[in-house]
């Protein structure tokens, strides 16, 4: 049967929500999917505008304009992504053998794997859209401590600099700060920790696309506010340079 609750973020949510008509679940998860995606690639949302009215009427229309740099493949698979009409929107059998999908696509079964950081070269691994949501929880740094008292913070950026540049800029940065020190390294991720106040933070970073790639910090704290001050007042600062601002590019 046809669901009928009003739930999701507004600028996400499928045209036939909006309707209040009932919708099926299954399509209305492809179309926030596309719109996932388009902000993977666009770094904004496609039908975006500070009136909720506007913004409503802009996901009935479907009408969005892609970035400059967007490929035909591209372009028309979010736009399948994102049919208003949830009967002629792509299905996941569909996905699963468009062209733009399966380029690079290799099936994974996921293992457990140890977080802990090792100082060995490994070759950055390459993801498209799809992929990156797939692991949208990131990494779990549940290994790094025994109490599971306290909770893991995690934050991510996209950015255009090479991922050796943005491991040395953060132990640039970090050699200029008191206590924090590099713990453990490797090609794709960088492991700190703060002496003082129990706390460590596990930057990883994966390839979007050719140009760009995706840095995801997840932070673990023993003492209370620790986090917020080593890094949303100290290093994330020093660092914003590094984010990726798709506006230069238009």
């Amino acid at each position: 049967g046809l669901l009928h609750t009003f739930c999701g973020t507004p600028a996400y949510v499928a045209p036939e929500i909006l309707s209040k008509k009932g919708y099926d679940g299954a399509k209305a998860d492809i179309w926030s999917c596309g719109i996932v995606l388009y902000v993977l690639h666009a770094g904004y949302l496609p039908f975006n505008d500070a009136n909720m009215t506007v913004m409503y009427r802009n996901i009935y229309r479907g009408e969005c304009k892609f970035p400059k740099w967007t490929s035909p493949e591209l372009r028309r698979f979010i736009s399948r992504l994102l049919d208003t009409n949830p009967e002629t929107r792509i299905t996941i059998d569909e996905i699963i053998n468009d062209p733009w999908f399966k380029n690079g696509y290799k099936e994974v079964k996921v293992q457990p794997v140890d977080f802990d950081l090792k100082e060995e070269t490994q070759s950055n691994v390459r993801f498209n859209a799809f992929d990156l949501i797939s692991f949208s929880t990131g990494f779990d740094l549940s290994g790094l401590f025994n109490d599971t008292e306290f909770s893991v913070q995690r934050e991510r950026f996209v950015s255009a600099e090479k991922p050796w540049r943005i491991i040395e800029r953060i132990k640039e940065e970090v050699a200029k700060m008191e206590n924090v020190e590099v713990i453990s390294m490797r090609e794709s991720g960088i492991r700190l920790e703060h002496l003082g106040n129990n706390l460590v933070i596990a930057i990883d970073i994966n390839q979007l696309t050719e140009e760009l790639v995706v840095v995801e910090a997840g932070r673990r704290e023993l003492t209370a506010g620790s986090s917020d001050e080593i890094w949303n007042e100290k290093l994330k600062p020093r660092l914003s340079d590094l984010v990726y601002n798709s506006e230069s590019e238009l």
